[in-house]
């Protein structure tokens, strides 16, 4: 590799960590990370006093990553959770005997647009294989983590023990490229409520005797119907997709009839400030995701 190639990776890796993502040398060429394991730790530099692992690892100290870079044509990692970012990731089919096949990017922006949202103006990537990295930054407070399919088919997100390839980088399949977006914009909050796993319901016994299932719905049903009813703006959305997706669940088990909880919500979505067609959609998509993810009872999702 050339000098030149060799400086473009540096200076990958310092305007990564300007931004204030903390990032990590990866194996010349390829997307694996290049850092000592436990069992090889020196016991010095950032492991002087114990072992740490890549995510530990990873910096935004200039002055480290000019000496990591110095000695090799290291890609560039970014450690998501360290980074407070949440990236979501478009993949493209693997199977390319089919055309027609939808790739991550055309599933996610049916989803946004289900949601009632445009597909988000984000910092974003091109990666190698054709696929696209969507950053978001993470909100405050919450630890989300990596997914596989929680959001959509060939849709993954990589947040607390991932990382992705940065811009810049260059592997045998093709480059990382920044595409559009200067700046990393907050995670859409509709998108938040399906990758922060909702809270299991209290009262929901994890071996319901015959009759007291029902009742628990029934608890459950009204105690949710409050809940979104008394939303606040902002926060409206997020909360009837919660309660659908926690609701789905008897639905799921035979424990409450699918029309009565979408009447349910329905109704105090409405009275909580929506309109009927966001109250539709929002409902349609999450008690859909409960059900197909619920048809056990005792393995709710």
């Amino acid at each position: 590799m050339t000098h030149d190639a060799r400086s473009a990776l540096l200076r990958a890796a310092l305007d990564a960590a300007e931004r204030g993502w903390h990032v990590f040398p990866l194996r010349p060429g390829t997307k694996r990370p290049a850092l000592h394991g436990e069992q090889s730790c020196p016991s010095n530099g950032p492991c002087s006093t114990r072992h740490q692992k890549w995510e530990e690892r990873a910096t935004t100290d200039p002055d480290r990553i000019r000496a990591t870079w110095s000695h090799g044509p290291f890609n560039v990692g970014i450690a998501t959770g360290p980074s407070g970012l949440l990236v979501v990731d478009l993949d493209v089919p693997k199977d390319n005997g089919s055309s027609d096949a939808p790739d991550g990017a055309a599933i996610f922006g049916a989803l946004c647009e289900r949601a009632g949202h445009a597909v988000p103006d984000t910092y974003r990537t091109r990666t190698a294989s054709g696929g696209t990295h969507l950053y978001f930054t993470a909100p405050t407070g919450v630890r989300l983590a990596n997914t596989a399919g929680t959001v959509g088919e060939l849709v993954d997100t990589r947040a607390w023990g991932g990382y992705v390839v940065a811009a810049g980088s260059v592997t045998p399949t093709g480059p990382y490229e920044a595409l559009c977006g200067p700046e990393a914009t907050p995670l859409p909050g509709w998108l938040q409520v399906i990758l922060q796993p909702a809270p299991r319901a209290a009262q929901t016994p994890s071996m319901a005797l015959p009759g007291q299932s029902t009742r628990y719905a029934d608890v459950a049903l009204a105690a949710e119907t409050r809940n979104v009813a008394a939303a606040q703006p902002g926060a409206r959305e997020s909360t009837l997709f919660r309660a659908a997706r926690a609701l789905g669940r008897f639905v799921a088990w035979g424990d409450l009839p699918r029309h009565a909880v979408e009447q349910a919500l329905q109704e105090a979505g409405e009275a909580a400030g929506l309109t009927v067609a966001e109250c539709r959609s929002t409902l349609r998509s999450a008690l859909n995701w409960s059900i197909t993810r619920n048809q056990r009872r005792g393995k709710a999702a």
